[in-house]
């Protein structure tokens, strides 16, 4: 029987300052905002949660950049197998969305998901990306670590059927945005 591998950690990003959706007339941080009764952290958290794989929230990181985000988590969860990165404000993505990108990550070195061409979250990245990840800083995501390892095709670009993947909350249209697209998927279908 071959062995199974430990599956990927999901890192939640949820160390930003929310400046955006403050600026478009928020109230509370976009992580605190209510979405069909939840906070919009706690709808990723669910979805991290059903996927059944491992997670981890940076709540707080050395600086204020997304690239200080990821360091952190990278660095709590040094001796993980991978990663996937998820910003804890794509409140409507599936656990379905997350259990295929650490899928692919059994076999890629990094998992770039795409809903309708468009690039989305959690994006996967293997162990072979662990010191390059732990190195980022600044504003800057992980986008250096993608371009690196796509120049020796060891990216997947994988399609995804959940809109989830791209639908993040920055300003209070786009939680009432959320809030329609979630209420569509509720509905009972004709």
């Amino acid at each position: 029987m071959p062995k199974t591998l430990p599956d990927p950690v999901v890192i939640v990003l949820a160390a930003g300052q929310g400046t955006r959706f403050r600026a478009s007339g928020g109230q509370v941080h976009k992580l605190d905002a209510a979405l069909a009764g939840l906070p919009v952290l706690q709808h990723v958290i669910r979805a991290v949660t059903a996927s059944g794989l491992p997670w981890h929230v940076v709540h707080h990181a050395s600086g204020a950049g997304m690239g200080d985000s990821i360091a952190a988590g990278i660095n709590a969860t040094v001796d993980a197998p991978g990663w996937l990165i998820l910003p804890g404000d794509l409140p409507l993505v599936t656990p379905h969305s997350l259990r295929c990108v650490a899928q692919a990550l059994a076999t890629y070195t990094v998992v770039v998901p795409h809903w309708q061409q468009h690039r989305g979250h959690p994006v996967g990245f293997s162990a072979a990306c662990r010191d390059a990840l732990m190195q980022l800083s600044g504003e800057m995501g992980a986008a250096s670590v993608v371009r690196h390892y796509r120049t020796s095709n060891e990216v997947l670009d994988l399609a995804l059927h959940d809109r989830g993947i791209i639908t993040d909350i920055d300003t209070v249209a786009d939680l009432a945005g959320a809030e329609s697209l979630l209420a569509s998927r509720s509905r009972p279908s004709r």
